[in-house]
């Protein structure tokens, strides 16, 4: 029994990896005689809780949720932005990266605050994972927290009892017109953790370091929640097209399985009054870039219509946004 289509990653990512991968792909669609999906996978992102809803209820109600619109906030080694996903081809970005992803910060900071015997002895290729673990022992949960009442109690540095702080990104630019800018920003804090360690991380204690690495988890999810309600506060106000506020925030990518980003979402949610904003995260297992999410979006692409000309090549930069220069999912070319 052959299937009705063969779905695979177009891009955005590794030319030589995409290639491979679409070339296969190619082939089977020959071999079946069966239409060919190229997805974005980025939109697979965004769309992972939909395939999550489908597995479960939503399959037996016919519903697929998150219904559009939502906004997804995509997390990992490679992209961190903020996007208004509206329909299944149209995902608006409201902020973006300027220099490093979230991910790639939070790898950087593993590495110098890690103890060398932790990452010996736990035999973990994940460094992010492995941070997390270090910095809460006794899990997420046994730690206290509560989200700043204010914006300027957020952007306020926290001197800790060894004498150094955090500061928020994009706090304490000249013109200090940064600290609202619809962006993210890690490298100034990746560089303040270096700062901290250089030097002196052979005299740090295990205390130190645990503290360390609360800290820059705490001011790196902190910097995308408030971007988060940077975001809500108009879109609350108004309706979109079809009379329809916003009522998730869905949350992907390979740092959406961090559970201290979800303690710090949705304290910030509560806190800055909206607490009827539903907050959805995949499984840890679909995080990650993985299958299931490809061949999903493929479904629900391929049901809207959209099938891909044989003649497409993988495509290194592909926005999700149809205001891109490329014309966003919609524009690529070789849709039949």
């Amino acid at each position: 029994m052959k299937p009705d289509f063969v779905t695979v990653t177009r891009g955005p990512g590794l030319l030589p990896c995409l290639t491979t991968g679409l070339n296969t792909a190619k082939g089977l669609a020959v071999a079946w005689e069966v239409p060919l999906v190229g997805i974005n996978h980025m939109q697979a992102h965004a769309l992972t809780p939909r395939l999550v809803s489908a597995l479960g209820v939503g399959s037996q109600s016919g519903r697929r949720e998150p219904e559009f619109p939502f906004l997804t906030l995509l997390v990992s080694g490679g992209h961190t932005m903020l996007v208004h996903s509206k329909a299944l081809t149209h995902h608006t970005i409201l902020a973006n990266t300027t220099d490093i992803a979230i991910g790639d910060f939070i790898d950087k900071a593993a590495r110098l605050i890690l103890p060398e015997e932790a990452v010996l002895s736990s035999g973990e290729i994940m460094y992010g994972r492995l941070l997390e673990r270090f910095a809460f022992p006794d899990g997420v949960e046994a730690h206290e927290y509560t989200a700043p009442n204010t914006r300027a109690e957020e952007m306020s540095r926290k001197t800790l009892n060894w004498g150094w702080a955090l500061a928020a990104p994009l706090a304490e630019t000249r013109s200090g017109s940064k600290s609202k800018a619809m962006e993210f920003s890690f490298s100034g804090t990746g560089s303040a953790v270096k700062r901290i360690c250089e030097g002196r991380i052979a005299a740090m204690t295990l205390g130190e370091r645990v503290d360390l690495a609360q800290e820059a988890f705490r001011v790196a999810f902190e910097h995308l929640a408030s971007r988060a309600i940077m975001a809500l506060q108009p879109l609350d106000k108004v309706h979109t097209a079809d009379g329809e506020k916003i009522h998730t925030l869905v949350v992907s990518g390979g740092v959406a399985s961090n559970q201290f980003l979800k303690k710090v979402l949705r304290s910030y949610l509560d806190v800055r009054g909206f607490p009827h904003i539903q907050l959805t995260f995949p499984p840890p297992s679909l995080c990650t870039d993985n299958a299931a999410m490809i061949a999903w979006t493929g479904t629900e692409m391929y049901e809207a219509g959209f099938e891909s000309d044989l003649s497409c090549r993988a495509t290194r930069k592909w926005s999700i946004d149809p205001n891109a220069e490329d014309g966003g999912i919609s524009g690529a070319g070789c849709w039949k």
